[in-house]
């Protein structure tokens, strides 16, 4: 389903011509609104069944949930991502009157449905940035890039994988074989999937042998969990291109030429390779940078003494964040437990059980989607909108979880290095 397809309708096409001014995704909302309100009369009907009622991306996160990010910068991007949803839906609202959706497809509520659908379902194609939407094709679930070819057995075995013409753009049949030099080539680029213009499809790609039963994952891209969760709505446990920054004194960024961007901590809790270059510099006597400056940043260690200032250093600005929560990550654990019990419904008892031991932020939640207090001995029911509601607020929470569990993970990390320099120089243990 593109823009160009569901266009071909002239009247269609005469309307969306009239508002020039409108991005391809947005027109992308409005023509996928349009064929939602032809139900059973649209061709497309069959697919658009099998679509979510709703999803979990930032930009449906309400301010509680919002605020349960705990972070500046993810705060920033759910109110950012909610701001931009608003204006380009009340920007769209003339079209959509013009072609008289029903008033409930015009709503707001309608609006984050469909341009949720284009931002987590939609595959590239080189010739609209809205993309387009692939029955079958946006079924596959997310796995990150990283995880490269290992043995030349399995390299063989690609190269005798068939490929997966999954949905053609034309109603021919496009199905050709796609020779060995093309098959090559696409193992090389980083997503498992492209529009073949030769075949007029879009072609999927097994990058490893599967077994019957398993799940087949596709790498959509490089994605931090903030970025999954702003357009796809989900995170993961563990992500390879998840990272978090912490705050550096301005003559740590002046005494090295490396981008601020690349000056983080990887999810495992190991600082980058530009981090350690540029603390490592900064660490040095002015006087000496010059001398040692090609060590440093081809990755080396200094000196015992420098490193073990270095591993001080990260770990006592991610003793600040840590300590600058709202919440610790420990109460962040409890409080996810409490959230499933709450998600499998529960009776009053429980509920006074959840409240008691979750503390304010659970007792915020329930007055905020006005979940009243049940009888005793009767099961609480949840409403479908403050299940969700729930399920973007557990979002919230493993997020932020995720988020500080990598600064303590770099504690250990700081730490460990240093009680081992301590002990090949047999100096007592520098305390952070």
């Amino acid at each position: 389903m593109t823009s160009d397809s569901l266009l071909e309708d002239q009247t269609l096409s005469l309307a969306v011509n009239k508002h020039p001014f409108l991005s391809s995704t947005q027109i992308l909302v409005v023509l996928l609104l349009n064929e939602m309100g032809k139900g059973k009369n649209s061709w497309w009907n069959p697919y658009l069944m099998q679509l979510p009622r709703s999803y979990e991306t930032l930009a449906s996160f309400d301010r509680f949930e919002t605020q349960a990010l705990q972070v500046d910068d993810a705060i920033w991007a759910a109110e950012k991502a909610r701001l931009k949803a608003e204006l380009d839906w009340k920007e769209a609202t003339s079209l959509m009157k013009e072609l008289k959706l029903k008033p409930q497809l015009r709503t707001f509520k309608a609006w984050l449905w469909a341009s949720a659908t284009i931002s987590s379902r939609t595959l590239h194609i080189p010739w609209d940035n809205a993309g387009c939407l692939c029955p079958v094709g946006d079924f596959f679930n997310y796995s990150a890039p990283g995880e490269e070819l290992s043995n030349s057995e399995d390299s063989r075995s690609f190269r005798n994988a068939s490929c997966l013409h999954v949905c053609s753009l034309q109603k021919e049949d496009a199905t050709q074989k796609i020779d060995a030099e093309k098959f090559d080539a696409n193992l090389q680029r980083l997503t498992d999937g492209g529009y073949e213009e030769d075949v007029t499809a879009y072609c999927f790609y097994a990058r490893r042998n599967y077994k019957k039963g398993e799940q087949v994952l596709l790498s959509y891209g490089t994605y931090t969990n903030l970025e999954l969760l702003e357009h796809y709505g989900f995170l993961l446990n563990e992500n390879p291109n998840d990272k978090v920054f912490i705050p550096l004194e301005p003559e740590i960024y002046s005494s090295c030429s490396w981008p601020k961007e690349l000056l983080y901590i990887h999810q495992n809790g190991k600082p980058s390779f530009a981090l350690l270059s540029a603390i490592r510099l900064w660490a040095t006597p002015p006087s000496q940078r010059r001398s040692v400056g090609h060590l440093a940043y081809s990755g080396s260690q200094l000196s015992p003494e420098n490193e073990v200032i270095v591993m001080g250093r990260i770990a006592k600005n991610c003793h600040v964040i840590l300590k600058n929560f709202q919440t610790s990550v420990e109460e962040d654990y409890l409080l996810l437990h409490k959230i499933d019990k709450l998600q499998h419904s529960c009776t009053p008892m429980e509920l006074s059980d959840v409240l008691s031991a979750s503390g304010g932020e659970a007792c915020a939640f329930l007055e905020v989607n006005g979940v009243p207090n049940g009888e005793s001995g009767v099961k609480l029911n949840l409403s479908s909108k403050t299940r969700r509601s729930l399920d973007r607020w557990k979002l919230a929470v493993e997020w932020r979880l995720s988020y500080k569990k990598t600064f303590g993970d770099c504690i250990s990390y700081c730490t460990d290095i240093i009680n081992k320099l301590s002990s090949q120089n047999g100096s007592t243990m520098r305390t952070i």
